[in-house]
Order: C-alpha cells, then sequence, then structure tokens
C-alpha cells in the first residue's frame, strides 16, 4: 500500500513512498530493571540473556514473531497475527512465573508487555507509527505479570486478563483503555 502523508492531513507532501501495514506488535520490558542492575549488574545481565536465549527468542519465533529491536532490556516484535502475538505473550509469562517461583521477589526478573494491532510505517527492518506508539504505552501501563486464559472455538481465541486498572487515554482523540 502506499501512503501519502498529504492525503492523511499532513502539511508536508510526501516525496517518497512509505510502506504501511497492518500488524500486531508486542512491546516488553523488564520491570524494574534499573533496580535489578543496581543489586546485581553482571548477575541480572546474565540472567536476562538466558532467559532471551532459552525462553524468549525460541517463543517469539515459535509464533512466528520477528524481532525488530532490542534496547537492554526491551523487546519490540511485530507479529502477522494478534493471537500469535497474545499466545506467545502468554507463553512467555506462564514459563517466567515457574522459572521465578523459587527466586526472591526482589530478584525476580518479570516481563511487562503490552500488544496492540494497527497500522505502522515498514523502513527497512524498522517500524514507526502509531500501531508501535500505542503498543509501548499499554506496556508502560501494563502489570508485569498477568494471567491469561484460553477458550473454546465459540468464543476468542486467547483472552489476555491482566489486573484491572483504571480506564488511560494511550492517543489523543480516542476512547480510553482499561
Amino acid at each position: 500500500m502506499i501512503y501519502s502523508a498529504h492525503a492523511v492531513g499532513s502539511t508536508a507532501l510526501a516525496t517518497e513512498r512509505v510502506e504501511r501495514k497492518l500488524a500486531a506488535i508486542l512491546a516488553a520490558d523488564v520491570a524494574g530493571y534499573s533496580r535489578l542492575m543496581g543489586m546485581d549488574e553482571e548477575g541480572t545481565l546474565v540472567r536476562l540473556k538466558a532467559l532471551r536465549r532459552e525462553l524468549a527468542d525460541p517463543k517469539i519465533k515459535e509464533h512466528r514473531g520477528r524481532i525488530v529491536k532490542t534496547t537492554g532490556d526491551g523487546l519490540l516484535l511485530e507479529f502477522a497475527s494478534v493471537v500469535d502475538a497474545v499466545r506467545c505473550a502468554v507463553e512467555v509469562q506462564r514459563e517466567m512465573e515457574k522459572r521465578n517461583a523459587d527466586t526472591p521477589s526482589d530478584r525476580r526478573i518479570e516481563f511487562r508487555m503490552g500488544i496492540n494491532v494497527g497500522d505502522i510505517i515498514k523502513d527497512g527492518r524498522d517500524i514507526y507509527g502509531d500501531g508501535v506508539n500505542i503498543a509501548a504505552r499499554l506496556e508502560a501501563l501494563s502489570e508485569p505479570v498477568a494471567r491469561a486464559t484460553d477458550y473454546d472455538g465459540t468464543r476468542p481465541k486467547t483472552a489476555w486478563l491482566p489486573k484491572r486498572r483504571s480506564r488511560r487515554c494511550v492517543r489523543s482523540g480516542n476512547p480510553a483503555v482499561s
């Protein structure tokens, strides 16, 4: 699809073609990462790398996701299907709960995740736009651990059930999300 900035209301005329597509974006980061690094930099880094290698990266691949970029303790992922994105997140969170069961609460590595389905701009291997921004905002609002439930074929395939939070607006002009 071709996107023209002028056609959407921008004052600047687009001089180059921009590739847009609909995608499920998952933004994730480690809750309390600065605190964990302050307590034990080397140990935290070793544990985080092991979690990526042993758990996160294989689950992303299994659910046909793509790592767009990493940012120290964060990941930006792209999926063609929101069902795949949610299933990946759910499986990672479930496994993290198991791995953290015997770890003192102040030493646990726990991921916060936000998932959004939206229009994105693809530029080489990177992605931009509201679809990405909203996923990042949802991640920032999320709890480190959530519960997930699978339904039968008559209902949504996967439901993500975080702790209840107040409604927040994550994009100006759009209704708040809860």
